[in-house]
């Protein structure tokens, strides 16, 4: 039923059921539009003035209108407590183990997008925000030991392998920004101040646009990037590629 709805291409495990449940939103929208079309014209015209000559000022007699209120309000029900809260306690509670996830950060800037790595050790190194600069944007601790392999992406493109979970936390450097795949079906706001985790499980590989989905300064139209889901084989070569902050990770394009 989903090809006849004209949706984006889905690449990964929830967006079926975010697919889903928008899908039954808009029938039931378009249920209710066509019934209240259909008696609001029934209206006109059976109490039109050539066939109601006197005003009736009791009004209506059934419970029909009842009914049907009920009906709306216990279908919105089940797609609330059935799809909507269960699939945002999955994004919100449910996060993989980060030992087995590809996890990274993700931070938006006037008007780029920033992606962090953790290196061979699998952790982060400290970050410190008096060090900030326009060479650290992220205020590296260079003293640390934990950052000298760190992988950090300054430009248009980020990656993580296919069929593994990823653990993205997404903040700003500056003012509200939101981080947002379509064929991922993610979307988040990237706010300064906050680290907020998101987790997906990405499964076609191909290169899909990253969009900021808020109005973030005059620079808006051109905050876009390549988010890339690669097989394992091919992150891992390309992972390998990047500069570490250890050897001056440098701005790409």
């Amino acid at each position: 039923m989903m090809k006849y709805f004209g949706l984006p291409v889905l690449a990964s495990k929830h967006g079926a059921d975010v697919d889903r449940m928008v899908i039954y939103l808009h029938l039931i929208m378009a249920l209710l539009f066509i019934g209240w079309g259909v008696y609001f014209v029934y209206a006109l015209w059976r109490f039109s003035e050539t066939r109601v000559k006197n005003a009736d000022y009791v009004g209506a007699r059934t419970h029909a209108s009842t009914y049907v209120e009920v009906a709306v309000a216990v279908a919105e029900m089940v797609l609330l407590f059935a799809m909507a809260v269960p699939l945002w306690a999955n994004a919100a509670d449910e996060f993989p183990d980060p030992a087995k996830s590809t996890v990274l950060r993700i931070t938006g800037a006037q008007f780029r997008w920033m992606a962090r790595y953790p290196g061979a050790d699998g952790k982060f190194g400290a970050s410190k925000p008096e060090l900030a600069a326009s060479d650290n944007p992220l205020g590296f601790d260079r003293s640390d030991p934990a950052i000298k392999d760190d992988i950090f992406l300054d430009g248009t493109e980020i990656a993580v392998p296919v069929n593994k979970p990823v653990n993205a936390h997404i903040t700003s450097l500056d003012v509200i920004h939101s981080f947002k795949v379509v064929p991922i079906r993610m979307t988040q706001d990237a706010t300064p101040g906050y680290s907020v985790p998101v987790h997906f499980i990405p499964t076609r590989t191909n290169t899909y646009q990253i969009q900021c989905s808020q109005l973030c300064g005059n620079g808006h139209y051109s905050m876009r990037g390549y988010f890339k889901v690669l097989s394992q084989e091919d992150f891992d070569a390309w992972i390998k590629s990047k500069p570490t902050v250890g050897a001056g990770a440098v701005s790409y394009e």
